[in-house]
């Protein structure tokens, strides 16, 4: 697939890899259809994807939420003429051990906190995957569906609920990619590692050094690194089904 041009729907815009995917693709001269929770920020992005020379558009998208996800495809058609390809990137975490004891007191992960991370990363990737391709079915097209995963899909500790949805996310690109190819739809996936966004520069500094100091390469990765792979999924005809895995050789 050539990217200038192309229409590209990103989730989770407004920062992080999302906002770096977003703005190394108006450098490709794609079309963006930008989408996050966070409208103060997405226009931002938005904005700085504008000034590349690009038409770029910003929705207001709760991923979990069925109408909202319909609703935004048929707009980006409506808006674009068409959609060629979905960056699946929305996500959440909420971390916390399934179950601690500190002196006599017992603490365990809230349903909330893991029906939260479900929602946002499994069921909203689920339902934006879903509503791309039923578009491109409606116009007997082609197009690529990218996912994004984590290396935490092997298990992580704190991250039941993360690990679960970035597992699941893993799986459903394989499922997926079988049952689209028929159709000349493509579906990849990138498990990233520890890469330096607002996300890991949460993370308390000491805890950030210990896991530096178990990745080879010694640093963490950058967003940009993480868009090379988006080019090489969307570019390389022959990618389906797969989970390309960027994390600087750390195994967790």
């Amino acid at each position: 697939m050539d990217i200038e041009n192309k229409v590209i729907v990103i989730t989770g815009a407004a920062q992080g890899l999302g906002k770096t995917f977003a703005n190394d693709l108006a450098a490709r001269k794609a079309r963006l259809a930008l989408a996050d929770i966070n409208m103060e920020q997405l226009e931002q992005v938005r904005g700085a994807c504008e000034e590349a020379g690009i038409e770029a558009r910003a929705y207001e998208l709760n991923v979990a939420d069925e109408p909202a996800v319909e609703k935004l495809f048929e707009q980006v058609v409506v808006d674009f003429g068409t959609v060629d390809v979905l960056i699946n990137n929305a996500g959440i975490t909420r971390d916390g051990l399934m179950a601690r004891k500190k002196d006599e007191e017992i603490k365990k992960m809230s349903l909330a906190n893991w029906q939260a991370v479900i929602d946002v990363n499994l069921t909203g990737t689920f339902l934006c995957g879903r509503e791309f391709f039923v578009k491109l079915l409606e116009q007997k097209k082609p197009g690529v569906c990218v996912n994004i995963s984590s290396i935490s899909r092997s298990g992580n500790l704190g991250q039941s609920n993360y690990t679960a949805t970035k597992a699941g996310v893993a799986e459903m690109t394989v499922t997926w990619a079988k049952e689209m190819a028929r159709h000349g739809i493509r579906v990849g996936a990138i498990a990233p590692g520890y890469i330096n966004t607002e996300m890991v520069a949460a993370i308390r500094e000491d805890v950030k050094q210990k896991i530096i100091e178990q990745i080879p390469i010694r640093r963490l990765g950058d967003p940009s690194e993480i868009s090379h792979s988006v080019f090489y999924i969307l570019e390389n005809d022959y990618f389906t089904g797969r989970v390309i895995e960027c994390d600087g050789g750390l195994r967790i």
